[in-house]
């Protein structure tokens, strides 16, 4: 029977607690839809409103919430049932403390310059201007450049895991359907009856993803962020009630004012539900454990069908992903062409974008393991590296305490920890992974 390797594991956890940055500068981007201009500015492409408070939340939620919840179980189990849930406290404290970092930079940045809005790469050039180092001063511009690469990398990496893990549930689920019951008070053993290989379904999830990505406008995204925020919900409280039944136990906004009240409500609610789902999972099934906790669940249709609604919610989630890299790359490509050739090379460039995150995720051995690799220097700098020491670069002219120079350099150094440390632990597995029996392009290992 096949396992969900760790990359919806541990390896997530990582990646899905230190993409918030990423979803902070999305809910700050001069040039995105969030606000009252296209994304590219360009003309022939049809202006937008501001998005809600609610749906600045509903994104914000839906950003930071992904497959990596379904692995905590495993990752409190490695780590211990008391450093387990600490550690994810404390790591949701520190990315959520970084995201307001990043907001208030941005925002003394406007008032300096005059400027209404300010993305992520802007924000870390006009810190590196600001800084009192000569050379810092004249190679700001390689900071933005940075940043959009790093943000670019990552977030298409997790457009390809989302497809690799569609494809891996919805294998599952038709392989198992011949011996899935109504009954779910056993847990018995599983015959899986063969189909088509798992490049195959990745391919047939395509025509969808195109479609989804056609999408320009976060608004109507809200809609599909709704649709995934529901179904991982209703998935999760079909997972909750079964573990814990027999347990003894900011600018683009229309108001950017209620922003860093939004941030903080929404991590809240991510990672409470990040410490619950990994404690209680942990607790009702110990050492028998597996890598995602849905296959832990009894055959039956009701537990099968969270991979169904986590299916629906990856799917919607994948639009949502890929509205960053878009919004970096298109209005780089579109401004240098005519205005009657902006919306077909818009569309073009989607279109190519979606088709590469499908190839490489068919290509790709153990593209898990890539993915872990990327996460750990790109998210490691977004997330946890580039914040405090952007601070520091911003507010130093000012006078900071030294208490507070501590502490940045203190959460710059745990990144740069977890950049060392989880570079050298995905390039040691990806040299081991010659002599494991799994799925050359899957996410899932023989057992």
């Amino acid at each position: 029977m096949s396992v969900t390797k760790s990359t919806e594991g541990a390896i997530a956890v990582k990646l899905d607690l230190m993409s918030p940055p990423e979803s902070a500068k999305k809910l700050e981007n001069k040039d995105s839809t969030f606000l009252d201009e296209s994304p590219s500015e360009s003309p022939g492409l049809k202006k937008t409103k501001g998005i809600t408070v609610i749906q600045a939340l509903i994104h914000l939620v839906k950003g930071n919430m992904g497959t990596g919840i379904l692995g905590l179980s495993l990752a409190v189990k490695n780590a211990g049932i008391l450093m387990g849930p600490l550690s994810l406290l404390v790591m949701g404290l520190i990315a959520c403390h970084c995201m307001h970092i990043l907001v208030r930079c941005a925002q003394r940045f406007c008032k300096r310059l005059n400027k209404p809005f300010m993305d992520y790469g802007d924000t870390v050039m006009h810190g590196l201007e600001a800084s009192p180092s000569a050379w810092l001063q004249n190679h700001a511009h390689w900071g933005r450049h940075i940043v959009s690469f790093f943000l670019i990398v990552t977030q298409l990496g997790f457009c390809c895991v989302y497809i690799v893990f569609l494809a891996d549930n919805l294998k599952q689920v038709v392989e198992a359907v011949n011996s899935t019951t109504n009954n779910c008070h056993s847990n018995e053993t599983v015959m899986l009856t063969p189909t088509m290989d798992s490049r195959l379904y990745m391919l047939s999830f395509l025509p969808f993803l195109v479609l989804l990505v056609l999408i320009r406008n976060l608004r109507i995204l809200t809609i599909f962020s709704m649709l995934a925020n529901i179904s991982m919900l209703v998935s999760l409280v079909i997972i909750t009630q079964y573990i814990a039944q027999v347990l003894p136990l900011e600018n683009k906004m229309k108001n950017a004012r209620h922003f860093p009240a939004i941030l903080s409500l929404g991590m809240s609610i991510v990672t409470s539900l990040y410490i619950s789902i990994g404690t209680l999972g942990y607790l009702r099934f110990g050492d028998d454990i597996k890598a995602s906790i849905s296959l832990n669940l009894p055959n039956c249709w009701l537990y099968q069908s969270v991979k169904l609604l986590y299916i629906a919610g990856i799917l919607c989630t994948y639009a949502l992903q890929f509205y960053v890299p878009a919004e970096i790359i298109i209005p780089f490509a579109i401004s240098r062409v005519s205005t009657r050739w902006a919306l077909p090379l818009d569309l073009s460039i989607r279109l190519a974008m979606v088709c590469l995150t499908c190839l490489l995720a068919v290509l790709i051995p153990r593209l898990d393991l890539v993915i872990s690799l990327v996460g750990s220097v790109s998210s490691s700098a977004l997330a946890l590296i580039i914040p405090p020491l952007l601070e520091v670069s911003t507010f130093y002219s000012e006078g900071m305490s030294p208490l507070t120079i501590f502490k940045d350099a203190l959460i710059s150094i745990l990144g740069f920890v977890g950049f060392v440390v989880g570079t050298y632990q995905a390039l040691d597995e990806l040299l081991k992974s010659g002599d494991s029996p799994l799925f050359s392009n899957s996410t899932t290992f023989l057992r």
